[in-house]
């Protein structure tokens, strides 16, 4: 009995040591993946990295890790061919196979989220063409507030914001007032398709939404690689 009460005792010290061991090493992989992140993508801030599974070390042998969550507090990407920084960037990463002597990785599927403001989307549009919140109820249908000045005509009118082909964001207006002005001129001051490029390889827009404070974009893909 006792020499089992001893063994119990080593098993369970032997146990609490590996069990440091992995958090200690799945730390410092988080702090090497954050750097990576920031390093590759350009960004002024280490991002937030965190490593889901247990245990660590067996995923690192076998060179795939469960899930991966990152948080990015901006990413410069481009819209409708201008720069722009999008905020609140969060990737789950699925399925990551770890590549190249450990120096990338790739998530078979991803999702994510990040979001534009309305102060940008207004400065990538057209010019005279000012976009902004236009409620709770209408931003339940993904609806915006424009307000533009076309020819002779300073306009108020509520555009829907949509997705396009998986890298286009749409804007177009739901209804045109009666005015004296065709309606390709009024749709060519208010209306736009906004291209959106330079996403972690992989990522493609999948819908937006529309709240208080700008648009959101949620993002899914394949073999997707924020590493590397």
């Amino acid at each position: 009995m006792r020499a089992l009460r001893t063994l119990l005792i080593f098993l369970v010290i032997l146990g609490g040591l590996f069990v440091g061991a992995d958090r200690l090493a799945v730390n410092l992989a988080e702090d090497e993946a954050a750097s990576r992140i920031k390093s590759a993508r350009g960004l002024s801030e280490q991002p937030s990295v965190e490593v889901h599974g247990f245990p660590f070390l067996t995923q690192v042998l076998g060179k795939e890790l469960e899930s991966v969550d990152a948080t990015l507090d901006g990413l410069t990407v481009q819209v409708g061919g201008q720069e722009i920084d999008v905020t609140e960037v969060d990737v789950n990463l699925r399925d990551v196979r770890l590549e190249n002597n450990f120096s990338s990785a790739v998530a078979d599927r991803a999702t994510g989220s990040a979001r534009i403001s309305y102060q940008d989307l207004t400065e990538v549009g057209r010019k005279g063409a000012v976009i902004g919140y236009a409620g709770p109820e209408r931003a339940a249908r993904n609806q915006v507030k424009l307000e533009a000045k076309v020819p002779l005509l300073d306009l108020t009118l509520y555009s829907t914001v949509g997705v396009r082909d998986g890298d286009t964001i749409s804007v177009r207006a739901d209804e045109l007032p009666d005015v004296p002005v065709a309606e390709d001129v009024v749709r060519g001051q208010i209306d736009r398709n906004l291209e959106v490029t330079g996403l972690p390889q992989g990522l493609r827009l999948e819908k937006v939404d529309v709240d208080d404070k700008g648009v959101v974009l949620h993002l899914r893909g394949e073999d997707v690689a924020l590493i590397g």
